[in-house]
């Protein structure tokens, strides 16, 4: 269980670095700008998980966060995917920033759980876990945060968190039901992707 998640993991800091990268790249930004919001976007979600928590940082801790983002940065640069255009559209993308954002979902809402943060609490720090990172990168370049305009995206990390906690409830996380949230959770992703599925916005022209 525990390489399957460290695998989901990197697959996300890497999708979550893209998506920076790119970002970075849309606004302009300088190189150390570009690796910033590239770090920011993978690692942010997770630093900000950490200090709620009131514990080092596990980027700080493990080398394999940082390597990968750097990484991920050198082979961006190398193959020019910055001059692809909708690279985030392409499924390899997608799929891979699905498998993220579930594992970082999950992680959140499972340390939740284990210092017993009451279901606000776990909700929101598997939230943060999962799309803090792109808060603080939108934060960065003054603009509103994509996941508050943008489809079904942060919806995933709240029903995570809620489907964790009512096995938390019924005292079965472990691995097999914490691998059928992750099951459910990718599907629900990809479903609502194609099919675009949006919340709804209040229309102040009426």
């Amino acid at each position: 269980m525990f390489d399957l998640v460290v695998a989901a993991d990197i697959l996300g800091i890497v999708a979550f670095t893209l998506s920076g990268f790119l970002v970075g790249v849309r606004n302009n930004l300088d190189l150390l700008g570009l690796i910033i919001s590239a770090s920011l976007t993978a690692l942010g979600g997770g630093v900000v998980r950490d200090v709620i928590l009131g514990r080092t940082p596990f980027a700080f801790n493990e080398y394999y966060p940082a390597i990968t983002v750097i990484l991920t940065i050198l082979l961006a640069f190398a193959f020019r995917l910055y001059r692809r255009k909708q690279l985030e559209r392409q499924w390899l993308f997608i799929i891979s920033d699905t498998i993220g954002l579930v594992a970082f979902s999950i992680t959140g809402a499972l340390l939740a759980i284990e210092v017993e943060f009451n279901f606000f609490g776990v909700m929101i720090l598997s939230f943060l876990t999962a799309v803090g990172g792109g808060v603080l990168r939108d934060t960065m370049i003054n603009q509103v945060p994509s996941v508050l305009i943008s489809d079904f995206y942060g919806s995933i990390a709240i029903i995570v968190s809620v489907l964790l906690l009512v096995l938390a409830q019924m005292d079965m996380i472990n691995t097999w039901g914490v691998a059928g949230v992750a099951t459910f959770a990718i599907f629900l992703r990809l479903l609502a992707y194609t099919k675009q599925w949006h919340l709804p916005k209040l229309n102040m022209d009426h």
